[in-house]
């Protein structure tokens, strides 16, 4: 199956958005202090992964006039805002169920 045909399937709620960006931009996060930007999981926001190696990702868009004005894309680009957590998230290894955490 091919990413459009994926994109046709997702359910976008009303302020939200679909974006693609190749997976090498997450090796950016480096910059914002964290150890690394190689995915470690491929879970929300990431929707699909495409055969090129591209992320879908799916969010609430950007409407931060400040934020926007910082980043250079195209007027007819857009982006969507992903909590630190999320990102955090993806570059952590699963350590599965057993896991148990810091008491």
């Amino acid at each position: 199956m091919y990413a459009n045909d994926l994109l046709g399937q997702l359910d976008v709620p009303v302020g939200q958005t679909v974006i693609e960006v190749p997976a090498e931009l997450f090796e950016h996060l480096t910059k914002d202090g964290r150890p690394s930007g190689s995915i470690k999981q491929f879970k929300d926001p990431i929707k699909i992964v495409t055969e090129e190696g591209t992320c879908i990702l799916q969010g609430p868009e950007m409407h931060d006039a400040e934020a926007l004005g910082q980043m250079r894309m195209p007027d007819y680009e857009t982006c969507i805002e992903v909590p630190k957590s999320s990102i955090t998230a993806l570059l952590e290894e699963d350590r599965g169920p057993d896991h148990v955490g810091p008491t």
